[in-house]
């Protein structure tokens, strides 16, 4: 299998060293990742902007075609599928990851590691977005190893393309990892900024404690909480069905 590995925290990031140290063996594994910390760039690309291109011989090091590029997530996916790749090596899969933190419930809208996977299913391929909830007792490689070994029922569910969010919980309920189908909770922040006056000028910083609220038990913020591993099947299409329907045939003419 090709894979085409991503992320938002930086192509130095442990959480995508463990996806390369794992999924390089048996498979032909492409690295296209940040040069720098992307985090919270949710899908946004560079217009109008050089974006420089290295080769990381770190990663070649270990077997892996490797680029250290300047720019957001959705850029390393879109630059190296459009630009850089050779058609008869599009990749299979696309895994962004592993996060360090949780991308659950409303992070999803701003997420880079999601936004990372957008842009290979964008381009028909099957994408997976992988975090892992920060202090968790969980190892990276397993994270790793469990996600592996998981691909084939993916597949078998969700078909040859699928965008998935998979989050990690702090650890495994009953010490036993467990896949759950979820869906996208809401989650919020309170206190998020932060205001800080220097030399006359005004600036904010935003922090922020993690605000949950009720989440419905199927959601992946409860679902993570109880301890599972949760799966979010996702889609593009942000039509507002209801809406749409209620109104189809009053304004059939617009």
């Amino acid at each position: 299998m090709r894979i085409l590995l991503v992320n938002d925290d930086g192509i130095d990031a442990e959480g995508i060293r463990a996806l390369v140290d794992y999924f390089r063996n048996g498979n032909d594994v492409v690295v296209a990742a940040p040069a720098e910390n992307q985090s919270g760039m949710a899908h946004a690309i560079s217009v109008r902007k050089k974006i420089q291109v290295e080769h990381y011989s770190e990663y070649e090091k270990l077997g892996a075609e490797a680029w250290k590029i300047h720019g957001t997530p959705s850029d390393c996916v879109k630059i190296y599928l459009e630009a850089m790749c050779e058609k008869d090596k599009f990749p299979d899969l696309v895994i962004s990851g592993i996060n360090h933190g949780a991308n659950l419930g409303s992070d999803v809208l701003y997420s880079g590691t999601v936004g990372g996977a957008i842009e290979g299913f964008i381009h028909g391929i099957p994408s997976i977005a992988v975090s892992l909830e920060i202090d968790s007792k969980i190892k990276l490689h397993d994270v790793a190893e469990k996600l592996a070994v998981e691909l084939p029922r993916f597949e078998e569910i969700w078909g040859k393309n699928f965008l998935l969010n998979v989050n990690f919980p702090k650890k495994y309920r009953d010490g036993v990892p467990k896949f759950v189908t979820s869906s996208v909770g809401h989650r919020d922040y309170l206190n998020a900024f932060e205001k800080i006056e220097e030399d006359g000028s005004v600036y904010y910083y935003m922090a922020g404690e993690i605000y949950d609220g009720e989440n419905k038990p199927e959601t992946d913020i409860r679902k993570t909480d109880e301890g599972f591993i949760s799966v979010t099947p996702l889609q593009l299409d942000m039509t507002n069905k209801k809406a749409y329907d209620a109104c189809r045939n009053e304004c059939h003419s617009l």
